[in-house]
């Protein structure tokens, strides 16, 4: 068996008194998408952030691809992070850019001018059309819906090819058909692009629709770990009042 993509172990990170991550531990396989299920405010975020190294940890060990995320040297992070998409909650599109413009952002950071020249415009479009939304390439975010921005974050997410996607809360402030349509197309993009996924939700139908594998994260902890139709079958009174 491959090791894992990303390996959490013993994880601690506080806010002064504010116990966010308590010894926490979790790994990611190959190909893997995993669900990290918690209240609002219990650390979900906090992990993938910690994971990438956008908010550095107190203790315990993070590898990600290999790599030991601590020891890193800022250009290092940097390289790293072109392999790990990062879908934003806020989505954190550009205002005043087209969506041409914002999946062409990245590749302006990380491509050669020789690359942008020659395959710019056939990356722009394939990951449009992954996300059914190829005709929107000349308009600006403001025209767009909010599923249809959460669209055109995953592709400009999708458009340097990572190995490791993380979700924040793909769901969050979209009515219940976008957000199934959502849920679909991440199961989808895994599908196409054999991408290892970690999903943080408290939707309990994207989670249910994603996950191979759900981490219940409750008082810091990683509390129960084993697929979705296990825990919804669970008498522990502390998971039941998630699927209750």
């Amino acid at each position: 068996m491959s090791d894992p993509v990303i390996k959490v172990e013993k994880l601690n990170k506080s806010f002064g008194a504010n116990h966010v991550l308590r010894d926490f531990s979790v790994s990611l396989a190959k190909g893997e998408t995993l669900a990290v299920l918690g209240k609002s405010g219990s650390g979900k975020s906090v992990l993938i952030k910690c994971i990438i190294n956008l908010i550095e940890k107190d203790e315990g060990e993070i590898i990600v691809l290999g790599n030991d995320v601590s020891e890193m040297s800022q250009e290092e992070l940097d390289s790293l992070r072109t392999r790990v998409g990062f879908l934003f909650q806020s989505n954190a599109l550009y205002d005043s850019m087209t969506v041409r413009e914002n999946l062409e952002f990245p590749l302006r950071r990380h491509w050669t001018k020789d690359q942008r020249e020659r395959t710019a415009e056939g990356a722009v479009m394939e990951v449009l059309t992954d996300v059914g939304l190829a005709h929107t390439a000349d308009m600006m975010p403001e025209e767009l819906s909010g599923g249809m921005r959460k669209r055109i974050a995953l592709a400009r997410t999708l458009i340097l090819r990572p190995a490791i996607i993380l979700y924040d809360e793909p769901t969050t402030g979209l009515d219940p058909v976008t957000a199934r349509e959502i849920s679909h197309l991440i199961v989808k993009v895994q599908k196409k692009y054999d991408t290892s996924s970690i999903v943080i939700s408290h939707d309990m139908h994207c989670i249910n629709t994603t996950a191979n594998r759900v981490v219940m994260l409750i008082d810091g902890r990683c509390y129960a770990d084993d697929t979705y139709a296990n825990l919804q079958q669970s008498t522990d009174p502390k998971i039941k009042e998630f699927f209750d």
